[in-house]
């Protein structure tokens, strides 16, 4: 089931998720609907928080970002198939120099500004079973699951940007969260009674 998508505005989208436990009802109902809810909206990766649950669990699949031009046939390789959930996720290390890219966001639809991260990070998790995984990514999958795990520490990419960026883009902001915007998927606002 397609589940609608936390708008910008949303106290949930500022909280720091909690952790989990294999008991978490309709755990795996709650999986499948977050996939069917980020593929519905061409998103590339999307976090509990996002459709409204406050816990450290998000989804990501960067596989069209493959079929960027840029790419080495290295990063293009570790994007194809890359389709993985993070339940209770921590993100031990982050290494490298920061580097720029445009990033969105389905839940501030219409804003892409330039962020900043690092390129290298290591992570750990545990899956849909349970069983726990250390894993490292780098480039833009990196980026991906570092977006995502904002989102379960509270943060949006918009809180990245210069005060300058954040003044340009307060009107767009603030008409996201009146539900003054034109998508193709359903999403919840939080000054509006009903969700469309």
């Amino acid at each position: 089931m397609i589940l609608p998508i936390v708008a910008y505005g949303n106290p949930v989208l500022k909280k720091k998720a909690k952790d989990i436990t294999k008991d978490y009802p309709k755990l795996d109902e709650l999986i499948e609907n977050m996939w069917e809810t980020m593929y519905g909206a061409h998103g590339v990766g999307l976090a509990a928080p996002q459709v409204g649950l406050p816990i450290r669990l998000f989804v990501i699949d960067p596989s069209p970002f493959a079929d960027d031009e840029e790419l080495t046939e290295e990063e293009r390789k570790q994007l194809t198939g890359l389709k993985k959930l993070f339940i209770n996720p921590v993100i031990t290390e982050e290494t490298g120099d920061e580097w720029a890219f445009s990033e969105g966001c389905l839940s501030i639809p219409d804003v892409r500004e330039d962020v900043f991260r690092q390129p290298d990070i290591t992570i750990e998790y545990v899956d849909e079973n349970f069983k726990a995984h250390t894993e490292t990514y780098t480039g833009i999958a990196a980026r991906v699951i570092q977006h995502e795990y904002d989102h379960i520490e509270g943060i949006l990419f918009t809180d990245k940007l210069s005060s300058l960026k954040k003044r340009l883009i307060k009107g767009k902001l603030n008409n996201i969260s009146k539900g003054k915007v034109d998508v193709d998927y359903r999403m919840k606002f939080p000054n509006l009674k009903k969700g469309r």
